[in-house]
C-alpha cells in the first residue's frame, strides 16, 4: 500500500499541489467488485483545500487516473455502519450517498480517522460521523493556531511526508558546503546540531536586547489609551445632538406619510371609477342595434352581434369588492338586464319566423314536384319513371348558410337566456321533423318504384295536397296534412319453382325473373339510397353543431330522454327558475336533436330492406356488403353519432335477413323430395349452392363482412353435404353411389374453380367422397362379369387357403385341367363384349348426361375388369404350370372392346 501511495502522490497529487494523507481501497458495495482508492488530500498552498479523490486504474493498467473529487465541505455524514463490530462497509453522504465496501477494516478506520482530523482542523461546518467508534475520534486541534500547512500537516498525521522542491534545494546547498556530509552522516548531523545550538543562543540573546524596546512600546500605548478617551466625551456629545435631530425628522415624516397616503387614496379612487366607466358603459350605437338593429340583413346582424358581445362582457365583468353596492352600479345592471331581455325577445321571435319561412319555402317545393308528377293528360307511371331517374333528395345547403349567419347570436342567447334558446331548439326540430319526413317518405317511395317499376293505380301523386294555413303569424305553428306514396307490392309472375328445385324462391317474385340485371340495378338504386342519405345526414347534423354551439363546450345543458323523444317533448326539462339541466355530454345533445329530426329514416330504411329481401332474398347479400361499408365509414368518423347508430342498427336487421336467407335454403334442402320414377343427376341445391357461392363471391370481394359469408358458407355446405346424403339413401331408382359420386364431383368441381379458402376441407372431403363412391359403384356395377370363371378360381383360391400348395390344385378332381378348360370355353370374346356393352347401357341408364361421368366410370370399369383378368392369369401360371391352358382372349382385347362399346354409344 506504500508504493501505492508514494506513485498516486508522485503522478497524480504533486502536479496539481496537493498532498496525500490517507488511501483506503474500496470499492462499491453491491455491484461487481471493480476496485478504486478513496484519497484524503490538501493543498499545499492557502488557502488550505480539502479533498476526497476517487483514484482509477486504467483499462491498461500501466497507470492510474483521476476519476471525481469531492470537497470536504461538502460531506455531511460518515456512516460507518457499526460502532462495536469490524465491518468493512462505510457510507459518504455528499449530493448523494456513496456506499462502499474498503479491503480491510484497519484501512476503513485510517481513512475515517483522517477524515475526522482534518474536519475538526480545517472545517467549521462539522460533519455528522454516525457509528464511528469513539477510539477512532481524538480531540480537535485548536482551530485559531497559525500553523503553516508544512509544519501543522505532521501533526495531524503522523506519517513520512515527501520533500517538496525548496527544502531539496537547502539540503543540497547545505551538503555541498559539507565535504563529508555523504560520506560521514553522523559527523554532518552533529555539525548541523552545533549550528542549531548556536543559533538558539543567538536568538536568546536578540530576545533580551529587545527589552528597551519593549518598554517604549508600553509607554506609546498608554498615550495611546488617553487619547481614546478623550475621543468617546467628544463622540457623546455629537450623539445628543443628534438625538434633537432625530425628533424633528420623524415630525416630518409623520407629516409626508399623511400627504403621500391621501395621494394614494385620490389615485385608487379615480382607478375604480376609470373601471367603472371603460367596463360598464355600453356606446349608444349599440343599444340602437340591440333596440332597433335590423336582423335579416347581414350588416344589421353583423352589428346586432356586435351590440349583443358589448352587452355581454359589461354585464360579465368582475365586479371589484363594492361596487354592486353602489347606486350607479345597480342602475347600469338593471339597464343591461332590460336591453337583454327585449334584445333576446326580438332575436327568438326573429329566428322563429325565419325557421317557419323556410319551412313553408321547402313545403311549396315539394308540393310543386308533386302537382308536376300529377298534370292530367301525362301518364303517371312512366312520368314518375322518367323523374325518378335522379334519385336525389332536397338539398338544404341555402338554408343552412342563411341561418349560419346567426350562429354568434345563437351562442348569445344561449348563454343569456337558455329558455328561449331552448324553445327554439324545439320550434327547429318540430319544423324539420316533419319537413324531412315528407321529403324522405317521397325519396324511399321512388326508390321503391325503381326498384319494381310498379306502382298502385288507385292512390295519385296528385292526392297530396299542402294546406299552407297557419305557415304565417307569430306562433310560428304549421298545419297541415300530407300522404306519402303507397306501398308498392311486388307483383309475382306466378311461375314459380317447386320446392324440390329452388332456392331462389324465398319470397313473391319467381326465380325465372330474377336475373343478374335486375340484382345489379338494385345493389345500384340501394348503394344510392344511402350515398343521398349519408351527406344529407352529415351536413344536418354539422349545421346543428355549428349553428346551436353544441361544439364549444364539453357539458350542455339540457337533456332529452327517449320517451320525452318518441313524445314530441322538449329537449331537455326545466326548473322553475329556468336553470337548464346538464346533459351528459355535447355529442349527446346532438344525437338526440338528429334523432328527433330524421326519426323516420331508420324505418324507411328498414320498409325498403324488407322490400328488397321480398324481391329476391339473395338481395340482403348486396345489402349486407353496402350497409356494412356505410357503417364503417361512419364510425370511422365518429362511432357514437346519429348516423353511425342508425345505419349499426339497420346492419342488424340486414344480418338477421342474411341469417334468415341461408337457414331457409338449408330448410328447403331438407324438403327436398325426389321422384321415384326418374333418375337424381345433380341435385337441385346443390346446383344453386354454386348459384349462390359465385354470386356471394363476387359480392363479397374485398368486404369487411368477409366473415359473415365464411360462416355461411359452413352451415350451408354442411347442409349440402347432409341432405345430399340423405337424398342418395332415399333414391330408388337411381343406386346410391351413383347419386353420391356425381354430386360430390359437382361439388368438388365447384369448390376449385371458386378456391374459397374456408371451404378447402370440406373440398378436400368432397373429392374423397367423389371417388370412394366412384370406386364402390365400379366394383358394384361390374360384379362378375365371368361368372362360373370367378367361381372357379374362388374355388382354387380356398383350397390354397386350406393349405394345399398351388401347383397340386391340379390334382384336385374339381379343379383338374380339363374342368378349367371347360370353363374358360364358356367365355369365349364375343360373349365377353356382349356382356360389357349390357354392362355400359346399364351405367349410361343410371348416370345423367350433365355430369358428363360416364366415360370416367366406364374406365374406371375397364380398370377394374382387367384387374381381374389378370388376377385370373395369375392363378392360371401358378396352378396349372405348363399345361398351356389360356384365356381365349386377351388384354389387347379388352381394350378393344371397350374402345368400341364406348364410340358405338
Amino acid at each position: 500500500m506504500t508504493a501505492i501511495k508514494h506513485a498516486l502522490q508522485r503522478d497524480i497529487f504533486t502536479p496539481n499541489d496537493e498532498r496525500l494523507l490517507s488511501i483506503v481501497n474500496v470499492c462499491k458495495a453491491g455491484k461487481k467488485k471493480k476496485n478504486c482508492f478513496l484519497c484524503a488530500t490538501v493543498t499545499t498552498e492557502r488557502p488550505v483545500q480539502v479533498k476526497v479523490v476517487k483514484v482509477k486504474k486504467s483499462d491498461k493498467g500501466d497507470f492510474y487516473k483521476r476519476q471525481i473529487a469531492w470537497t470536504l465541505r461538502d460531506l455531511a455524514v460518515v456512516d460507518a455502519k457499526d460502532a462495536i463490530k469490524e465491518n468493512p462497509e462505510f457510507d459518504l453522504h455528499f449530493e448523494k450517498i456513496y456506499k462502499w465496501v474498503a479491503s480491510s477494516t484497519a484501512e476503513k478506520n485510517a481513512f475515517i480517522s483522517c477524515i475526522w482530523k482534518l474536519n475538526q482542523r480545517y472545517l467549521r461546518k462539522k460533519i455528522d460521523f454516525v457509528n464511528v467508534s469513539s477510539q477512532l475520534l481524538e480531540e480537535s486541534v485548536p482551530s485559531g493556531e497559525n500553523q503553516s500547512v508544512t509544519g501543522g500537516d505532521e501533526e495531524v498525521v503522523d506519517e513520512y511526508q515527501e520533500l517538496n522542491a525548496r527544502e531539496e534545494q537547502d539540503i543540497e546547498i547545505m551538503m555541498e558546503g559539507c565535504e563529508y556530509a555523504i560520506s560521514n552522516a553522523e559527523a554532518f548531523a552533529e555539525r548541523l546540531s552545533r549550528e542549531l545550538q548556536v543559533l538558539d543562543g543567538a536568538n536568546i540573546q536578540s530576545i533580551m536586547a529587545s527589552e528597551k524596546q519593549v518598554n517604549i512600546l508600553m509607554k506609546l500605548l498608554d498615550e495611546a489609551l488617553k487619547e481614546v478617551d478623550q475621543i468617546e466625551l467628544k463622540l457623546s456629545s455629537y450623539e445628543e445632538m443628534l438625538q434633537s435631530v432625530k425628533e424633528q425628522m420623524d415630525q416630518i415624516s409623520e407629516s409626508n406619510h399623511l400627504i403621500h397616503l391621501s395621494n394614494t387614496n385620490n389615485v385608487k379612487l379615480l382607478s375604480e371609477i376609470e373601471f367603472l366607466v371603460n367596463h360598464m358603459d355600453l356606446a349608444k350605437g349599440h343599444i340602437k342595434a340591440l333596440q332597433e338593429g335590423d336582423l335579416a340583413s347581414s350588416r344589421g346582424i353583423e352589428a346586432c352581434t356586435n351590440a349583443a358581445d358589448a352587452l355581454l362582457q359589461c354585464m360579465n365583468v368582475a365586479l371589484r369588492p363594492g361596487h354592486d353596492m353602489l347606486l350607479a352600479v345597480k342602475e347600469q345592471q338593471q339597464h343591461f338586464s332590460e336591453l337583454r331581455e327585449q334584445f333576446a325577445r326580438r332575436l327568438a321571435n326573429h329566428l322563429n319566423n325565419v325557421f317557419v319561412q323556410q319551412f313553408t319555402q321547402a313545403l311549396l317545393q315539394l308540393y310543386n314536384r308533386s302537382y308536376f308528377l300529377s298534370v292530367p293528360g301525362h301518364d303517371q307511371s312512366s312520368t314518375l319513371a322518367q323523374h325518378s331517374v335522379e334519385l336525389t333528395l332536397p338539398n338544404h345547403h341555402p338554408f343552412h348558410r342563411d341561418l349560419l349567419r346567426y350562429a354568434k347570436l345563437m351562442e348569445w342567447l344561449k348563454s343569456t337566456d337558455y329558455g328561449k334558446y331552448e324553445g327554439l331548439t324545439k320550434n327547429y326540430m318540430d319544423y324539420l321533423s316533419r319537413l324531412y319526413e315528407r321529403e324522405i317518405k317521397d325519396f324511399f317511395e321512388v326508390a321503391k318504384i325503381k326498384m319494381t317499376g310498379t306502382t298502385k293505380e288507385s292512390k295519385k301523386f296528385g292526392q297530396r295536397r299542402l294546406s299552407l294555413v297557419g305557415l304565417h303569424g307569430s306562433s310560428g305553428k304549421l298545419t297541415g296534412s300530407t300522404s306519402s306514396l303507397n306501398k308498392l307490392s311486388v307483383q309475382s309472375s306466378g311461375n314459380r319453382r317447386s320446392q324440390s328445385s329452388s332456392l331462389l324462391d324465398m319470397g313473391n317474385m319467381s326465380a325465372s325473373d330474377l336475373d343478374v340485371a335486375d340484382r345489379t340495378k338494385f345493389d345500384k338504386i340501394f348503394e344510392q339510397v344511402l350515398s343521398e342519405l349519408e351527406p344529407l345526414c352529415l351536413a344536418e347534423q354539422d349545421f346543428i353543431s355549428k349553428f346551436f354551439k353544441l361544439q364549444q363546450h364539453q357539458s350542455m345543458p339540457g337533456s332529452m330522454t327517449e320517451a320525452e323523444d318518441l313524445d314530441g317533448g322538449m329537449l331537455s326539462r326545466q326548473h322553475n327558475s329556468g336553470a337548464p339541466l346538464p346533459i351528459s355530454s355535447e355529442k349527446d345533445m346532438i344525437r338526440q336533436m338528429m334523432i328527433k329530426i330524421f326519426r323516420c329514416i331508420e324505418p324507411e330504411l328498414n320498409n325498403l330492406i324488407a322490400l328488397g329481401d321480398k324481391i329476391d332474398s339473395f338481395n340482403s347479400l348486396y345489402m349486407l356488403v353496402k350497409m356494412s361499408h356505410h357503417v364503417w365509414t361512419a364510425q370511422n368518423v365518429d362511432p357514437a353519432s346519429f348516423l353511425s347508430t342508425t345505419l349499426g342498427n339497420v346492419l342488424v336487421t340486414i344480418k338477421r335477413n342474411f341469417d334468415k336467407c341461408i337457414s331457409n335454403q338449408i330448410r328447403q334442402m331438407e324438403e327436398v323430395k325426389i321422384s321415384k320414377k326418374s333418375k337424381v343427376g345433380i341435385l337441385p341445391f346443390v346446383a344453386e349452392f354454386e348459384e349462390f357461392a359465385g354470386l356471394a363471391e363476387s359480392i363479397f370481394k374485398n368486404a369487411e363482412r368477409r366473415g359473415d359469408l365464411d360462416k355461411a358458407y359452413t352451415k350451408l355446405i354442411r347442409g349440402v353435404f347432409v341432405n345430399v346424403e340423405k337424398v342418395a339413401n332415399e333414391s330408388q331408382k337411381t343406386p346410391r353411389d351413383v347419386v353420391m359420386m356425381e354430386n360430390f364431383h359437382h361439388i368438388f368441381a365447384t369448390l376449385s374453380r371458386l378456391k374459397i379458402s374456408c371451404l378447402e376441407a370440406e373440398k378436400k372431403e368432397a373429392k374423397q367422397k367423389y371417388t370412394d363412391h366412384l370406386q364402390s359403384y365400379v366394383i358394384y356395377s361390374l360384379g362378375q362379369p365371368l361368372e362360373k370363371l370367378n367361381h372357379f378360381f374362388e374355388g382354387v383360391e380356398a383350397r390354397v387357403a386350406q393349405g394345399i400348395r398351388e401347383e397340386e390344385v391340379s390334382y384336385q378332381l374339381a379343379f383338374n385341367k380339363q374342368e378349367l378348360r371347360k370353363v374358360i370355353k364358356e367365355y369365349p370374346g364375343k360373349e365377353v363384349k356382349k356382356g360389357l356393352d349390357n354392362l355400359y347401357k346399364k351405367v349410361d341408364k343410371h348416370l345423367c348426361e350433365e355430369e358428363n361421368l360416364l366415360q370416367v366410370v366406364w374406365h374406371s370399369m375397364q380398370d377394374e375388369f382387367i384387374r381381374q383378368y389378370k388376377h385370373f392369369e395369375g392363378l392360371i401360371a401358378r396352378c396349372y404350370p405348363g399345361s398351356g391352358v389360356t384365356m381365349e382372349f386377351t388384354i389387347q382385347d379388352i381394350l378393344d372392346y371397350c374402345s368400341s362399346i364406348a364410340q358405338s354409344h
